[in-house]
């Protein structure tokens, strides 16, 4: 009898053991016959751009129009972290998906007390529940959540499962994910929380529309405080920040998700080939200031009239601020409209390359004397602004004063197809007229460009005269490589040239209240007040500002100098308060060495009025022009390798004056030759007058 009753046990015990074993069988199988293309299919995330240090400028909601943002546990705030796993998973880095001892104490605890007080959810759990999109009501459902779970610790790292959790969990709304929720509820990166803050980041998923705080701020607060009562419990939290943290109100409404330099954004996104985001140059704090700025100004100009801005870096060429309009969503100003893009007359503000160009060709110095006279140059009649005329006056005068026929003359001089040829060694793209030819009308803008091309050509000039390529996204453009003096062969101007430029700009007068030292600017006004310009650059940064209607409707009344310089000279102080300064002049340039020649004591312009008898001209006849000459500079080792290079010239009367790259190297009245040691390789300009002002020029490539 006794036998029998052991018989009869060991079955049932048997039994007993079988059903863990089962169960786990059933389990295994059932994780490793998840289909893992199907678990680990990545979920749509908004497409976002973010600025140079990351932060969000703008967020495309998801096809589902969600607001689904990535974000890598780095960039959660530690506390928060902390917070999330002492209240949800305290095991989370030791168990395998599923808690055996959180589905114990929860068992024990329904048993004992009739009903549920705690889950036994892991954090992994509710990032598989996320996966599934599916509720886990039912004990099938829960099963598979526990299955899924399982093949995700087998598939990614802690770190990994953190991630999908803190992009996916449910917020309230169409807000998905820490990030988002941050933004929405705080406005601001969750990188830094307040413990009020954490603590409704952590309660919030457990019933996101319940306790949505801008339709039951009670609720919110109910259930942020019971995190925050845990938290001390456990010690995350000391006693007094917890109980300030308890004072701290919930948000009450629903930020929106930041949208800024939106048209930057529209476009690096459209041009990045479909990927999820894209990193841009731009600063979001100075974008944020200098929109606010743009739309301020605006408003008083107008209620028609935009404001276009950039701002660029031109060491790097990398562009820090792009306002494009004076608002996106503004209608009347059709503010959908890119205006730094826009082609459109760029009126006197390409009259410092034209003076450049003739102070590199030898043709004019800043303190040369230039007529502005009622004159007819190949047809064409300039006249100025204000209908008035100066008589002679200094070339530098001429430029600050923005004198038309002056500039009208040195293009004369210098030649319209050199100009030009300049214009796109920058990097612009100048729009002429289809089937002109262009002519001397090009130096009061009778062409088109952008402001980008504008930008970028006055980084050039701030550089020393060598280009830049302007870039707003990182990896592409930038500054060009080379050694940057006047033996550049792609240079815009001669170094020379470029920092007497920037020494004349300086000295144009800003507006009235305005803060303009340490800036060379330049202002200009299309025909008819269509567009206002200014454009100006210290030792690091260069601005460019436009104004005007979207549409090209003249504006009465609006000019370069009083509407857009103004926000120009703005800008910079919203850049910083101090500024960089302007750099050194040159070697030979330095004040009281960069003295006027005789020979140039008036410019040589088909306008001089100095009564001199022209004669035959010199010419230069060794080396010929176009030669390139090697002189020892291929090691790299710079001037002081170079060999002397002699150059001769016949015919002209003396006193003759030599000029390499547009700066004075040689003059008395016996210097028919010249003997001249380059700065490095690369292409220079040698020109020789004489004492009427008659030139000869020959470009020679040095090695």
């Amino acid at each position: 009898m006794a036998g029998r009753v052991i018989r009869h046990w060991r079955w049932p015990a048997a039994a007993v053991l079988a059903v863990p074993a089962l169960a786990a069988g059933m389990l295994a199988h059932d994780v490793w016959s998840l289909d893992r293309e199907a678990l680990l299919a990545p979920v749509e995330m908004s497409r976002a751009a973010t600025d140079r240090d990351g932060v969000l400028l703008r967020a495309f909601q998801t096809s589902d129009d969600r607001w689904r943002l990535p974000l890598d546990p780095g960039a959660v705030d530690p506390l928060y972290l902390r917070m999330l796993l002492a209240y949800e998973d305290r095991r989370f880095h030791e168990h395998s998906g599923v808690d055996p001892r959180a589905v114990l104490r929860a068992g024990a605890q329904a048993l004992s007390k009739g009903r549920i007080v705690s889950g036994a959810s892991t954090l992994t759990m509710q990032a598989a529940r996320l996966v599934m999109e599916e509720p886990t009501r039912s004990l099938a459902m829960k099963w598979r959540q526990v299955v899924t779970a399982l093949a995700l610790e087998r598939e990614l790292d802690k770190r990994g499962i953190l991630s999908l959790y803190l992009a996916r969990a449910p917020f309230g709304g169409n807000i998905e994910g820490v990030r988002a929720a941050s933004l929405a509820w705080f406005g601001k990166e969750p990188a830094r929380l307040t413990p009020a803050q954490a603590a409704l980041l952590v309660a919030l998923p457990q019933s996101p529309e319940a306790r949505r705080p801008d339709r039951d701020p009670k609720a919110a607060r109910a259930a942020r405080d019971r995190v925050l009562g845990v938290m001390e419990a456990q010690g995350v939290l000391g006693r007094e920040p917890a109980a300030a943290a308890r004072r701290e109100p919930v948000p009450t409404h629903r930020r929106p998700v930041p949208m800024l330099a939106p048209h930057a954004t529209r476009q690096a996104l459209a041009r990045s080939g479909g990927a999820g985001s894209v990193r841009l140059t731009l600063d979001a704090s100075l974008q944020a200031r200098l929109e606010a700025m743009v739309a301020a100004r605006a408003a008083r100009l107008g209620r028609n009239v935009s404001v276009a801005l950039l701002v660029a870096d031109h060491g790097s060429g990398e562009i820090l601020a792009h306002v494009g309009s004076a608002g996106l969503l503004d209608e009347a100003r059709r503010g959908h409209v890119d205006m730094t893009g826009a082609v459109r007359s760029p009126g006197s503000t390409l009259k410092p390359l034209i003076y450049g160009l003739a102070f590199e060709e030898g043709i004019a110095h800043p303190d040369s004397l230039i007529e502005d006279r009622p004159t007819t140059l190949s047809g064409y009649s300039p006249t100025n602004f204000d209908l008035a005329f100066q008589g002679t006056v200094r070339v530098r005068q001429a430029l600050t004063a923005s004198l038309n026929v002056p500039a009208v003359a040195l293009l004369d001089a210098v030649g319209v197809s050199r100009f030009v040829a300049r214009l796109r060694r920058a990097g612009t793209a100048p729009r002429f007229p289809e089937g002109e030819t262009p002519g001397l009308a090009a130096a009061l803008g009778g062409f088109g460009l952008s402001l980008h091309d504008l930008v970028q050509l006055y980084a050039g000039l701030a550089r020393g005269g060598r280009p830049v390529v302007l870039r707003e996204t990182f990896g592409t453009g930038g500054a060009h490589d080379g050694s940057g003096g006047a033996g550049d062969a792609g240079a815009i101007l001669s170094s020379g040239a470029a920092w007497r430029i920037g020494e004349i700009l300086s000295e144009v007068p800003p507006p009235d209240t305005a803060n303009g030292e340490g800036v060379a600017y330049k202002t200009g006004t299309s025909y008819g007040y269509r567009d206002a310009w200014a454009i100006g650059y210290d030792g690091s940064h260069v601005v460019g500002v436009w104004v005007g209607r979207a549409d090209g409707t003249p504006v009465p009344g609006i000019t370069g100098y009083q509407s857009a310089a103004p926000i120009l000279f703005d800008a910079f102080q919203r850049i910083g308060t101090r500024r960089t300064p302007l750099p050194r002049p040159p070697r030979g340039l330095e004040a009281g060495e960069d003295r006027v020649p005789a020979a140039l004591r008036y410019a040589r312009t088909a306008t001089r009025h100095d009564g001199l008898r022209a004669s035959p001209g010199p010419e230069i006849f060794y080396p010929p022009d176009g030669a390139t000459v090697d002189l020892g500079l291929s090691d790299g080792q710079g001037q002081a390798a170079a060999m002397p290079l002699v150059i001769k010239a016949r015919r002209g009367r003396a006193p003759f004056l030599w000029l390499a790259n547009g700066a004075p190297v040689a003059s008395g009245p016996f210097a028919t030759a010249l003997t001249w040691v380059p700065d490095g390789p690369g292409a220079s300009v040698i020109s020789v007058i004489d004492a009427d002002g008659n030139a000869a020029r020959i470009t020679l490539t040095i090695r």
